[in-house]
């Protein structure tokens, strides 16, 4: 029987599929510094964002044959070392991207709205400033006819440009590989739409979106740094539900503050799980915990694809 550690939790029915195939699944949260002499009773282990798999732990534990990571990004593993190994890595890039690319709209509509600012003077002067805070709010804007500009654009950032087409919005997008001329939109009823991409050079989409949402891993780099803000529109709104330290953060509060950035909606931070206070606390920012694959459906999806992708792998494996 192979036993495999869920250590970042998997879906009930992704446990459940793995049990009925023969598998172990153990689902308690071994620590990180424990994982050391912990994960050498097992013969595979699935992680999320929380647990790092590098090079001294994958040496630690020759017993270990398959990584699998619940979700798209795996700069918390590292990946060709592992394979050098000879050990398989498996991850679920597509199960999230409709969940993720529907939270960076939550980020913007509440940002076009002020409803991060609303929602924390509300409780506290609702009664007294009513009249003060109805007019502080009365200057939103639509989305519709804007412009948003996708950096990155693999599965998440085509599926937020799926929404933002169906808003009525134009896309402006860059990757390192081809973007496609148009895509296809889902809508209700089963009627299939063809809309336009408008594919640019980063410096471009960067100087002419309204609003910006990045889709890219980790960089050693900040994607967006002082002199990307200072070539953006002014009023420009930022979502980033990609990875921390993509967005340097200094330079998006200067920004914030001097208005060149009207809002930022954030998911990933810099020093998770300890953001830094003037972020959280700043009143132009929408703010969530790192949840952009965390909804029921997500879940289910990454569950299922992921014990798929570990029956496959172990039928392989000669016991």
């Amino acid at each position: 029987m192979f036993r495999i550690l869920a250590n970042d939790g998997i879906d009930p029915i992704g446990k459940q599929l793995l049990e009925k195939a023969g598998f172990q699944v153990d689902t308690d949260h071994i620590p990180q510094a424990e994982l050391f002499e912990g994960l050498k009773r097992y013969d595979g282990i699935t992680v999320r964002s929380a647990t790092k798999l590098r090079q001294d732990l994958i040496d630690a534990c020759p017993n270990i044959k398959l990584i699998g990571r619940g979700g798209v990004g795996m700069d918390n593993i590292d990946v060709d070392y592992a394979k050098g190994k000879g050990i398989a890595v498996v991850n679920t890039p597509a199960a999230s991207s409709l969940s993720v690319a529907e939270l960076v709209f939550a980020h913007l509509f509440t940002g076009i709205r002020f409803l991060q600012d609303a929602n924390r003077k509300m409780p506290a002067e609702g009664n007294s400033k009513f009249n003060d805070l109805k007019k502080a709010y009365a200057k939103g804007v639509e989305l519709r006819g804007k412009r948003i500009g996708i950096i990155g654009f693999g599965r998440i950032g085509r599926e937020t440009a799926r929404v933002a087409l169906g808003l009525g919005m134009e896309v402006l997008a860059y990757d390192l590989f081809e973007v496609p001329a148009e895509l296809d939109i889902q809508l209700a009823g089963n009627i299939t739409v063809t809309c336009p991409i408008k594919a640019l050079n980063i410096d471009q989409v960067i100087k002419e979106s309204d609003f910006i949402s990045l889709h890219v891993p980790f960089c050693e780099k900040p994607v967006l740094g002082k002199e990307e803000f200072d070539s953006m529109k002014d009023g420009v709104g930022i979502v980033n539900c990609s990875r921390g330290g993509t967005i340097d953060e200094e330079a998006l509060i200067e920004a914030l503050n001097s208005g060149k950035v009207a809002f930022a909606g954030l998911d990933v931070f810099d020093n998770e799980p300890n953001p830094r206070q003037d972020l959280l606390s700043h009143p132009k920012v929408s703010l969530t915990p790192h949840i952009g694959a965390s909804t029921n459906e997500a879940q289910e999806r990454i569950g299922t694809e992921l014990a798929n992708l570990i029956i496959d792998f172990f039928k392989t494996i000669k016991v």
